[in-house]
């Protein structure tokens, strides 16, 4: 793609200067802590409901889902499906009630301080315990936006892997930094619906030039297997129940992961959450048939074997299409790569400013002071994140993957069970965490037989049971407690 190179450069160059200009502006009205971590809670349903979807589909949606596709064919769809129905139970039972209560319980910015106020944790276990299991997976989250990133500048451009993966990086610092949650939604949101297009465009373009028919006659051609939901096209193997509930599973992670339930706090009105829902739905829908789509449409598109099964959504732009055309397009994945990572950012920093230097350090410190405190550590994580990225051979999708089942099942059942269980207290809900992130680490160290199973599941399991149990045998909770959760019904 080097000798397009220029053209591309060009459309690439345009697009971060509006994306930087997105961040001035939004700079401009961040005015206090609760601007730069939640926007004032005055996002629409466009806004909250698209910069959901990007900031959780990322670059794995434009590169690991169609790389998997590329190789496996059909059966890799089972991801999408898992995805696609948490996506959807996410905005119908979490959306409306974590808005309302999350505002009751002393209008916490922070799914940690939200913990903290729901359950009257005055020694700050909960908090800091929460905030140290996000920093932690989202060094591993954060990373894999960059290696998508520095993948894209180094295919397009043919630069060296860490140059690529320096001005990836930097290019997310500079506006995360300047404006905060206003600036990361307002930049989801452009580039959600650049994602979405450019996602959609390709598979149809290249199936209108070769035939629907002409296409999966290919497709059968090549490889039989592609077309099969269960058995892998990449080993010939059927997929045993493991491979299928460890896909299907990955809709059980949208329940914990702060960059998403930050937008159903950070939406302007309860009333805005069905309206929210339909369109993240809808778009979450569009993304993820077209990714498979892109997988196995490619193979047959462009006849031989990739080196890198992840880049064939960029070599197909490539070839089909004029270079402006293809800068514009190529431009979504770093639209997908920027708009994940830089959620990721602001959460991790909003973890270091507001629940540890704000919860343990400087109880008294201004929201100048803490907004300043939240911009350095946003350079700070980036920096670790940056070191992790460097190794070119990272795969995008097993970085997702961990993290993802992290959040999933160190947050997933704490949530559900804080906002549905009266029973529940502050002991059951610091076992529950604990349990569930600690299962995830512990079992993704162990391969063979059961533990072949994606982790996020034992971790949810044992994290519910933990909850249960915990809260059972530790008392009944404070009776301040139990009133506002009563209020909130």
């Amino acid at each position: 793609m080097v000798e397009n190179s220029l053209s591309i450069g060009i459309t690439f160059a345009l697009y971060l200067l509006l994306m930087l200009g997105i961040g001035l502006y939004a700079w401009k009205r961040t005015s206090d802590l609760s601007d730069y971590i939640l926007g004032g809670r005055s996002l629409g349903p466009w806004t909250s409901a698209i910069s959901a979807g990007a900031s959780d589909m990322s670059g794995w949606l434009l590169l690991g889902l169609p790389g998997a596709a590329y190789i496996s064919g059909l059966s890799a769809a089972w991801i999408g499906i898992g995805l696609l129905a948490g996506t959807w139970l996410n905005w119908l039972i979490v959306a409306r009630r974590l808005r309302v209560y999350s505002f009751v319980a002393s209008n916490s910015l922070t799914l940690p301080e939200f913990f903290e106020h729901r359950f009257r944790d005055n020694s700050h276990t909960i908090r800091v315990i929460s905030a140290l299991f996000i920093l932690l997976f989202f060094l591993f989250y954060t990373s894999s936006g960059l290696v998508a990133g520095a993948k894209l500048f180094n295919t397009v451009f043919g630069l060296d892997y860490t140059t690529a993966l320096t001005i990836g990086t930097l290019a997310i610092i500079s506006y995360t930094f300047f404006g905060g949650f206003l600036a990361v939604s307002w930049t989801d949101l452009i580039q959600g619906l650049m994602m979405a297009a450019a996602l959609v465009i390709v598979p149809i373009v290249a199936m209108s030039e070769m035939g629907i028919s002409t296409t999966f006659a290919r497709v059968q051609a090549e490889n039989p297997l592609l077309l099969e939901w269960f058995r892998d096209a990449a080993t010939g193997e059927r997929l045993t129940w493991i491979a299928i509930v460890s896909s299907l599973a990955w809709g059980l992670g949208y329940f914990g992961q702060p960059h998403i339930l930050a937008r159903f706090s950070a939406i302007r009105s309860p009333d805005d959450i069905p309206t929210a829902r339909r369109i993240a739905v809808i778009w979450s829908a569009l993304g993820l048939v077209s990714a498979v789509a892109i997988g196995f449409t490619g193979l047959v598109y462009m006849p031989g074997v990739l080196e890198d099964s992840e880049t064939v959504f960029m070599a197909m732009v490539n070839a089909i299409f004029h270079p402006l055309v293809a800068g514009i397009l190529l431009a979504a994945i770093l639209a997908a790569v920027m708009s994940t990572a830089d959620s990721q950012l602001l959460v991790s920093s909003s973890a270091l400013a507001d629940d540890f230097y704000k919860a343990i350090f400087r109880k008294q410190a201004s929201q100048k002071e803490l907004m300043w405190v939240g911009r350095i550590s946003v350079v700070l994580i980036a920096a670790i994140a940056y070191s992790l990225a460097l190794d070119p051979d990272s795969s995008v999708l097993n970085l997702v993957s961990y993290a993802w089942a992290g959040f999933g099942a160190a947050f997933g059942p704490a949530l559900i069970m804080s906002l549905f269980w009266r029973r529940m207290n502050r002991w059951g809900a610091l076992a529950g965490i604990v349990v569930g992130g600690v299962t995830v680490v512990i079992w993704a160290q162990i391969s063979g037989g059961i533990f072949d199973l994606y982790e996020i599941v034992p971790g949810v399991i044992f994290s519910y049971l933990a909850i249960v149990i915990v809260s059972l045998v530790s008392g009944e909770p404070q009776p301040e407690v139990t009133a506002e959760f009563d209020s909130i019904e």
